[in-house]
């Protein structure tokens, strides 16, 4: 199939280059009669512009970019598609890339968002970003950081308060009694990990008890919650916890599923259990399930917003950061013995 050029089309329609570009990108400017010669050899040539070179040429595409965690995680789905319904009032298309946890894979998604010259880009990130965030601006590309909060005032985030939302789940587990409480999460140097664990950490000293086991996982995933959930229900009773607070839900899910599969034991009988995020899935499970719930819709449209508002800015914008409290949603899988 033979490319129909701009040239083309002004050569048919007995106009310069300059003039077709006009009518492509400000056809006011143009006469009346010129527009309707120009866009009768358009539609004789079959000419398709080319988007991506116009919008590199105005210097603002149409597109962002969104790097999350884990895309399987139906936390992060809702994320993105906050962000998404936002973008798409706004004329701009998400792309969305997904890091499993990984740095490698992270900076691959951030190379290619910057070599696409995207508007923006949201992230979700691994670890420590700023240097690569320091990068991405000096060529002109917006950054948010979302679902983590950052006390850097040169950069806009969108999060929960993930300390208090850790200290939130174990205050519920002490009031019910539960006194040996176990931490499964991973990896710890993810931000959101390490924030969740402090805070079950500082309500448990409050109330005079042990810090929790900490059972780091591999990844934030239903298997790793499986794996850890069966080496649970294979030690001797005298050694288990009396709960378990996950730094996910699908962690939390894994985790009932290995406890409850071919064992003996019982939910919340003889394992307390609260996950974090409250997705669809937690109030659906076996047990139905106890949760911290952040509103990961909410997060992606606030942080969208941010996003586009930055990149239209000025010199001198004012970065915010913007953290919300979470909530207790108290089920079955924590209610009574």
């Amino acid at each position: 199939m033979v490319s129909v050029s701009v040239k083309d089309v002004a050569n048919l329609a007995g106009v310069s280059v300059g003039t077709v570009s006009n009518v492509l990108n400000h056809p006011a400017r143009v006469a009346p009669a010129t527009v309707d010669r120009v866009s009768s050899a358009i539609a004789k040539l079959g000419f398709v512009r080319n988007a991506a070179a116009s919008q590199l040429r105005a210097g603002l595409s149409r597109s962002v970019g969104l790097v999350v965690l884990d895309s399987a995680n139906p936390f992060f789905a809702e994320l993105a598609r906050g962000a998404e319904d936002y973008a798409a009032t706004q004329g701009v298309s998400v792309l969305v890339g997904n890091s499993g946890e990984s740095s490698a894979r992270e900076e691959t998604y951030l190379d290619l968002f910057e070599e696409q010259r995207v508007r923006g880009i949201l992230l979700s990130p691994v670890g420590d970003i700023t240097p690569r965030l320091e990068r991405l601006r000096s060529r002109g590309i917006a950054t948010v950081l979302v679902d983590r909060h950052t006390h850097n005032t040169a950069f806009s985030s969108v999060a929960v308060d993930d300390i208090a939302g850790g200290k939130l789940a174990a205050e519920h587990l002490i009031q019910l009694g539960r006194k040996r409480i176990a931490f499964v999460g991973g990896p710890l140097h993810i931000r959101q990990v390490s924030d969740r664990l402090e805070g079950a950490r500082t309500a448990l000293r409050a109330a005079g008890l042990p810090d929790p086991e900490i059972l780091e996982v591999p990844s934030m995933s239903l298997p790793a919650g499986r794996d850890m959930g069966q080496k649970l229900a294979a030690r001797d009773p005298r050694e288990l916890p009396d709960a378990v607070f996950t730094a996910n839900d699908m962690l939390g899910l894994g985790v009932m599923q290995g406890l409850l599969v071919n064992t003996r034991l019982r939910v919340p009988e003889d394992i307390a259990l609260i996950g974090y995020d409250d997705i669809a899935f937690a109030e659906s499970a076996l047990v139905p399930m106890s949760s911290i719930r952040q509103h990961a819709a909410d997060l992606g449209r606030q942080a969208m917003e941010l996003l586009l508002e930055e990149s239209a800015a000025a010199d001198g914008y004012t970065h915010r950061q913007v953290v919300t409290l979470p909530s207790l949603v108290v089920r079955a899988s924590t209610q009574g013995r």
